[in-house]
Order: structure tokens, then C-alpha cells, then sequence
């Protein structure tokens, strides 16, 4: 089993925990952007998306560039990769159980042979 560092792991899905955050990283992903950017589809102010950011990048998540007065952001995904091979554990732990299940059920569900009728009894015997 991979060992990890717990208090990064904490660090990283405290941040993964919350829908804004999660939603920005999404955004990040496909490419950077602006504070202003991140906050826009949620509404909020400036301040309030500066601080789901600092959570991001306290966890690594994300990294963040001042052009002048913008601040520009993008993805980390490396502390992901460590989230990932933590939950690998616990992938192959339920990979193996629906593996069984889906046997079990086609076999379940497989056509039987059919049984001929055996021929009657003679009474007499």
C-alpha cells in the first residue's frame, strides 16, 4: 500500500470537500483564469473567491500568478494524482466486489439445459 503524507491528504480533500472549490478546479482545468473569472459564474465577490483559492492553494491544487493587478490561475493537478492513488485502495477493494457481483449474475441469468422429460414408468414393473 502507497503511503501518504495524512496531513496533505486532509489538506487536499478538506479542499476537494467543498462545490465552489470543486467547480473551480474544473474551470482550471480546461484552461487558466483570472479571480475575477473563477468568481463570476458563482456570484461572488472578489474577496470571497480569493479565499476558495487560497484553500486550493494550500493544498497544492492550484497556483496562482500576479500580471499587474490580475491574478492568474491555474491547475496543479499533482496533489490530484496523490488523492488518486490513495483512493486506489478502495477502487480495487470495490472493483473486485462488482466483479464478483456481474459473475454471479450471469451466471444467474445464463441459459440452463434443458432437462428432457424422462420416459414413464411402466407400472408393471
Amino acid at each position: 500500500m502507497v503511503e501518504h503524507d495524512s496531513l496533505a491528504l486532509d489538506t487536499i480533500f478538506h479542499a476537494l470537500g467543498d462545490a465552489t472549490r470543486r467547480a473551480m478546479l474544473g474551470e482550471l482545468a480546461a484552461a487558466p483564469r483570472s479571480v475575477g473569472e473563477l468568481a463570476e459564474p458563482f456570484a461572488m465577490s472578489l474577496a470571497a473567491a480569493s479565499k476558495h483559492i487560497k484553500v486550493l492553494e494550500k493544498a497544492g491544487l492550484v497556483r496562482r500568478e500576479v500580471r499587474g493587478r490580475t491574478h492568474m490561475c491555474s491547475l496543479d493537478p499533482a496533489p490530484l494524482m496523490t488523492a488518486d492513488q490513495w483512493l486506489g485502495v478502495y477502487r480495487r477493494f470495490w472493483t473486485g466486489r462488482l466483479d464478483t457481483l456481474e459473475h454471479l449474475l450471469r451466471a444467474e441469468n445464463a441459459p440452463r439445459p434443458r432437462r428432457h422429460p424422462s420416459p414413464p414408468k411402466d407400472e408393471g414393473e
